[in-house]
Protein backbone atom coordinates (compact mmCIF):
# COMPACT_ATOMS: atom_id res chain seq x y z
CA UNK A 1 0.00 0.00 0.00
CA UNK A 2 1.02 3.59 -0.63
CA UNK A 3 -0.24 6.29 1.72
CA UNK A 4 -0.30 10.03 1.09
CA UNK A 5 -1.20 13.18 2.95
CA UNK A 6 -3.23 15.40 0.62
CA UNK A 7 -5.60 18.33 0.40
CA UNK A 8 -8.13 19.37 -2.22
CA UNK A 9 -10.34 22.40 -2.84
CA UNK A 10 -9.09 24.19 0.24
CA UNK A 11 -9.86 21.33 2.62
CA UNK A 12 -7.47 20.51 5.50
CA UNK A 13 -4.73 17.98 4.77
CA UNK A 14 -5.72 14.40 5.54
CA UNK A 15 -4.42 10.87 4.89
CA UNK A 16 -5.33 8.90 1.80
CA UNK A 17 -4.54 5.65 0.05
CA UNK A 18 -2.98 6.03 -3.38
CA UNK A 19 -4.53 3.63 -5.89
CA UNK A 20 -4.25 3.17 -9.64
CA UNK A 21 -7.44 5.19 -10.04
CA UNK A 22 -6.77 8.03 -7.62
CA UNK A 23 -6.73 8.85 -3.91
CA UNK A 24 -9.06 7.13 -1.48
CA UNK A 25 -9.92 9.27 1.53
CA UNK A 26 -9.39 7.40 4.82
CA UNK A 27 -11.32 7.65 8.10
CA UNK A 28 -8.47 9.29 10.05
CA UNK A 29 -7.66 12.92 10.80
CA UNK A 30 -3.93 12.62 10.13
CA UNK A 31 -1.23 10.20 9.04
CA UNK A 32 -0.07 9.95 12.64
CA UNK A 33 -3.58 8.87 13.67
CA UNK A 34 -3.48 6.14 11.03
CA UNK A 35 -0.05 4.94 12.11
CA UNK A 36 -0.99 4.95 15.81
CA UNK A 37 -4.03 2.78 14.96
CA UNK A 38 -1.67 -0.08 14.04
CA UNK A 39 -3.16 -3.25 12.58
CA UNK A 40 -6.69 -2.02 13.30
CA UNK A 41 -5.94 1.03 11.21
CA UNK A 42 -4.74 -1.06 8.29
CA UNK A 43 -7.86 -3.23 8.59
CA UNK A 44 -9.95 -0.05 8.41
CA UNK A 45 -8.08 0.94 5.25
CA UNK A 46 -8.77 -2.42 3.64
CA UNK A 47 -12.46 -2.12 4.53
CA UNK A 48 -12.90 1.46 3.32
CA UNK A 49 -15.34 1.47 0.36
CA UNK A 50 -13.53 2.04 -2.94
CA UNK A 51 -15.87 4.75 -4.19
CA UNK A 52 -15.73 8.52 -4.63
CA UNK A 53 -12.03 8.43 -5.46
CA UNK A 54 -10.30 11.78 -5.93
CA UNK A 55 -8.25 12.05 -9.11
CA UNK A 56 -4.58 12.62 -8.42
CA UNK A 57 -4.49 15.80 -10.50
CA UNK A 58 -7.27 17.23 -8.31
CA UNK A 59 -5.21 16.91 -5.14
CA UNK A 60 -2.15 18.54 -3.66
CA UNK A 61 0.28 16.16 -2.01
CA UNK A 62 2.04 17.20 1.18
CA UNK A 63 4.86 15.59 3.12
CA UNK A 64 3.32 12.28 4.26
CA UNK A 65 4.22 13.19 7.85
CA UNK A 66 4.38 17.00 7.92
CA UNK A 67 5.76 17.12 11.47
CA UNK A 68 7.20 13.80 12.70
CA UNK A 69 7.70 13.35 16.45
CA UNK A 70 11.44 12.88 15.91
CA UNK A 71 13.76 12.80 12.90
CA UNK A 72 17.00 10.81 13.13
CA UNK A 73 19.45 10.50 10.27
CA UNK A 74 21.97 7.65 10.15
CA UNK A 75 25.20 7.26 8.16
CA UNK A 76 24.78 3.75 6.81
CA UNK A 77 26.06 3.52 3.21
CA UNK A 78 29.76 2.63 3.17
CA UNK A 79 30.48 4.07 -0.28
CA UNK A 80 29.25 7.51 0.80
CA UNK A 81 31.18 7.34 4.08
CA UNK A 82 34.39 6.42 2.26
CA UNK A 83 34.00 9.27 -0.23
CA UNK A 84 33.17 11.82 2.45
CA UNK A 85 36.25 10.86 4.46
CA UNK A 86 38.50 10.82 1.39
CA UNK A 87 37.45 14.42 0.81
CA UNK A 88 38.81 15.17 4.29
CA UNK A 89 42.06 13.32 3.53
CA UNK A 90 41.47 10.46 5.94
CA UNK A 91 40.27 6.86 6.18
CA UNK A 92 36.86 5.80 7.45
CA UNK A 93 36.96 6.04 11.28
CA UNK A 94 37.34 2.61 12.86
CA UNK A 95 34.29 3.19 15.06
CA UNK A 96 32.03 3.51 12.02
CA UNK A 97 32.32 -0.26 11.60
CA UNK A 98 31.45 -0.90 15.26
CA UNK A 99 27.90 0.48 15.33
CA UNK A 100 25.57 2.65 13.21
CA UNK A 101 25.78 6.34 14.10
CA UNK A 102 23.21 9.10 13.69
CA UNK A 103 22.29 12.66 14.58
CA UNK A 104 18.95 14.35 15.29
CA UNK A 105 17.74 16.92 12.80
CA UNK A 106 14.83 19.36 12.75
CA UNK A 107 11.33 17.78 12.55
CA UNK A 108 9.76 21.24 12.16
CA UNK A 109 11.31 22.22 8.83
CA UNK A 110 9.75 19.53 6.62
CA UNK A 111 8.94 20.06 2.94
CA UNK A 112 6.79 17.83 0.78
CA UNK A 113 6.64 16.93 -2.91
CA UNK A 114 6.68 19.80 -5.43
CA UNK A 115 7.31 22.40 -2.72
CA UNK A 116 9.87 25.15 -3.15
CA UNK A 117 12.77 24.87 -0.71
CA UNK A 118 14.28 28.23 0.35
CA UNK A 119 17.96 28.80 -0.37
CA UNK A 120 19.49 29.69 3.04
CA UNK A 121 21.20 33.10 2.82
CA UNK A 122 24.11 31.92 4.96
CA UNK A 123 25.45 29.28 2.52
CA UNK A 124 27.21 29.19 -0.82
CA UNK A 125 27.30 25.39 -1.03
CA UNK A 126 23.79 23.94 -1.07
CA UNK A 127 23.59 20.18 -1.66
CA UNK A 128 20.98 17.46 -1.94
CA UNK A 129 21.21 13.99 -0.34
CA UNK A 130 19.50 10.91 -1.76
CA UNK A 131 18.21 8.79 1.13
CA UNK A 132 15.46 6.37 2.09
CA UNK A 133 13.70 6.67 5.45
CA UNK A 134 11.77 4.20 7.58
CA UNK A 135 8.66 5.31 9.45
CA UNK A 136 8.15 3.65 12.83
CA UNK A 137 4.72 2.05 13.11
CA UNK A 138 4.92 0.17 16.40
CA UNK A 139 6.43 1.54 19.57
CA UNK A 140 9.31 -0.32 21.14
CA UNK A 141 12.47 -0.15 23.20
CA UNK A 142 15.55 -2.37 22.98
CA UNK A 143 14.27 -3.82 19.71
CA UNK A 144 16.20 -6.77 18.26
CA UNK A 145 17.48 -6.28 14.71
CA UNK A 146 15.55 -9.31 13.45
CA UNK A 147 12.32 -8.02 14.99
CA UNK A 148 12.75 -4.46 13.68
CA UNK A 149 10.77 -4.94 10.43
CA UNK A 150 7.67 -5.54 12.58
CA UNK A 151 8.11 -2.00 13.90
CA UNK A 152 8.32 -0.34 10.46
CA UNK A 153 5.09 1.13 9.09
CA UNK A 154 6.64 1.93 5.72
CA UNK A 155 9.30 3.78 3.76
CA UNK A 156 9.58 7.17 2.08
CA UNK A 157 12.16 9.23 0.20
CA UNK A 158 14.26 11.60 2.30
CA UNK A 159 16.23 14.57 0.97
CA UNK A 160 18.57 15.72 3.72
CA UNK A 161 19.44 19.16 2.33
CA UNK A 162 22.90 20.31 3.36
CA UNK A 163 24.80 23.59 3.52
CA UNK A 164 28.23 22.08 3.00
CA UNK A 165 30.33 25.14 3.80
CA UNK A 166 28.52 25.67 7.10
CA UNK A 167 28.58 21.96 7.91
CA UNK A 168 32.34 21.83 7.29
CA UNK A 169 33.01 24.65 9.75
CA UNK A 170 30.68 23.17 12.39
CA UNK A 171 32.34 19.75 12.23
CA UNK A 172 35.74 21.29 13.00
CA UNK A 173 34.62 21.61 16.62
CA UNK A 174 33.55 17.93 16.69
CA UNK A 175 29.89 18.79 17.18
CA UNK A 176 27.12 18.93 14.63
CA UNK A 177 25.90 19.17 12.01
CA UNK A 178 23.46 21.87 13.10
CA UNK A 179 22.80 24.95 10.95
CA UNK A 180 24.34 23.02 8.08
CA UNK A 181 21.25 20.79 8.12
CA UNK A 182 18.28 22.03 10.11
CA UNK A 183 16.88 24.52 7.58
CA UNK A 184 15.12 21.86 5.46
CA UNK A 185 14.34 18.17 5.03
CA UNK A 186 12.05 16.83 2.30
CA UNK A 187 9.89 13.72 2.66
CA UNK A 188 7.56 12.02 0.18
CA UNK A 189 5.76 11.63 -2.06
CA UNK A 190 4.22 8.58 -0.31
CA UNK A 191 4.84 6.12 2.50
CA UNK A 192 5.16 2.70 0.86
CA UNK A 193 4.56 -0.36 3.01
CA UNK A 194 6.87 -3.37 2.83
CA UNK A 195 4.56 -5.24 0.46
CA UNK A 196 5.55 -2.76 -2.26
CA UNK A 197 9.02 -4.36 -2.10
CA UNK A 198 7.98 -7.90 -1.11
CA UNK A 199 9.33 -9.55 -4.27
CA UNK A 200 12.70 -7.85 -3.86
CA UNK A 201 13.85 -8.90 -0.39
CA UNK A 202 17.52 -9.21 0.53
CA UNK A 203 19.18 -10.95 3.48
CA UNK A 204 19.22 -7.83 5.67
CA UNK A 205 16.32 -7.11 8.05
CA UNK A 206 14.26 -4.15 6.88
CA UNK A 207 16.14 -3.83 3.56
CA UNK A 208 14.94 -4.43 0.01
CA UNK A 209 16.26 -4.27 -3.53
CA UNK A 210 15.19 -0.87 -4.88
CA UNK A 211 16.98 1.35 -7.39
CA UNK A 212 17.72 4.91 -6.25
CA UNK A 213 18.39 7.87 -8.55
CA UNK A 214 18.83 11.65 -8.29
CA UNK A 215 18.36 14.14 -11.12
CA UNK A 216 19.13 17.86 -11.22
CA UNK A 217 17.30 19.79 -13.94
CA UNK A 218 16.48 16.48 -15.63
CA UNK A 219 20.09 15.19 -15.69
CA UNK A 220 20.86 12.00 -13.76
CA UNK A 221 23.75 12.60 -11.36
CA UNK A 222 23.34 9.92 -8.68
CA UNK A 223 22.36 6.27 -8.74
CA UNK A 224 22.53 3.37 -6.31
CA UNK A 225 20.41 0.74 -4.64
CA UNK A 226 18.78 0.40 -1.22
CA UNK A 227 20.24 -3.13 -0.99
CA UNK A 228 23.79 -1.67 -0.91
CA UNK A 229 23.29 -0.31 2.61
CA UNK A 230 26.00 -1.52 5.03
CA UNK A 231 24.00 -1.17 8.26
CA UNK A 232 20.51 -2.67 7.79
CA UNK A 233 17.41 -0.91 9.06
CA UNK A 234 17.18 -3.78 11.53
CA UNK A 235 20.56 -2.80 12.97
CA UNK A 236 19.74 0.89 12.72
CA UNK A 237 16.48 0.52 14.67
CA UNK A 238 18.15 -1.74 17.22
CA UNK A 239 20.75 0.97 17.84
CA UNK A 240 18.22 3.82 17.95
CA UNK A 241 16.00 1.95 20.43
CA UNK A 242 18.73 1.04 22.94
CA UNK A 243 17.26 2.24 26.26
CA UNK A 244 15.02 4.62 24.28
CA UNK A 245 11.38 4.20 23.29
CA UNK A 246 10.69 4.67 19.59
CA UNK A 247 7.19 5.91 18.87
CA UNK A 248 4.82 5.61 15.91
CA UNK A 249 5.60 8.30 13.36
CA UNK A 250 9.30 8.63 14.24
CA UNK A 251 11.30 9.02 11.02
CA UNK A 252 14.69 7.33 10.65
CA UNK A 253 16.88 8.20 7.66
CA UNK A 254 19.39 5.83 6.10
CA UNK A 255 22.07 8.36 5.29
CA UNK A 256 23.16 9.10 1.74
CA UNK A 257 23.47 6.31 -0.81
CA UNK A 258 26.81 6.12 -2.63
CA UNK A 259 27.14 8.93 -5.25
CA UNK A 260 23.99 10.47 -3.75
CA UNK A 261 25.18 14.05 -3.31
CA UNK A 262 27.31 16.75 -4.93
CA UNK A 263 29.82 16.48 -2.08
CA UNK A 264 30.83 13.08 -3.44
CA UNK A 265 30.44 13.80 -7.12
CA UNK A 266 32.57 16.96 -7.09
CA UNK A 267 35.06 15.95 -4.37
CA UNK A 268 33.58 18.71 -2.20
CA UNK A 269 34.55 21.40 -4.72
CA UNK A 270 31.18 22.09 -6.35
CA UNK A 271 29.52 23.44 -8.40
CA UNK A 272 26.63 23.39 -5.96
CA UNK A 273 22.89 23.85 -6.30
CA UNK A 274 21.56 27.21 -7.43
CA UNK A 275 18.19 28.98 -7.05
CA UNK A 276 15.79 27.66 -9.67
CA UNK A 277 17.33 24.17 -9.81
CA UNK A 278 14.84 21.29 -9.84
CA UNK A 279 15.93 18.23 -7.84
CA UNK A 280 14.18 14.89 -8.32
CA UNK A 281 14.91 11.92 -6.07
CA UNK A 282 13.45 8.61 -7.21
CA UNK A 283 13.30 5.27 -5.42
CA UNK A 284 11.80 2.19 -7.03
CA UNK A 285 8.57 1.21 -5.28
CA UNK A 286 8.07 4.66 -3.76
CA UNK A 287 8.05 7.23 -6.55
CA UNK A 288 9.62 10.64 -7.23
CA UNK A 289 10.21 13.40 -4.68
CA UNK A 290 10.57 16.67 -6.58
CA UNK A 291 11.57 20.07 -5.15
CA UNK A 292 12.67 23.36 -6.65
CA UNK A 293 15.23 25.63 -5.00
CA UNK A 294 13.39 28.87 -4.32
CA UNK A 295 14.63 31.87 -6.22
CA UNK A 296 15.54 34.87 -4.11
Amino acid sequence: MKFVTYSASGTPARPGLLTEDGILSLPFDSMLDLIHAGDKGLDAVRNTPRENLLLLNEARLHAPIPRPPTLRDFYAFEQHVKAANQNRGREVPENWYKFPVFYFTNPNSIFGPDEDVPYPPYTQALDYELEIAAIIGKAGVNINAEDAPKHIFGYTIFNDWSARDVQREEMKVALGPAKGKDFASSLGPVIATAEEFASETVSKPGVYFAAMEARVNGKTLSWGNFSEIYWSFGQIIARASESVMLYPGDVIGSGTVGTGCLLELTQAQGPWLEPGDVIELEIEGIGVLRNTIQKS
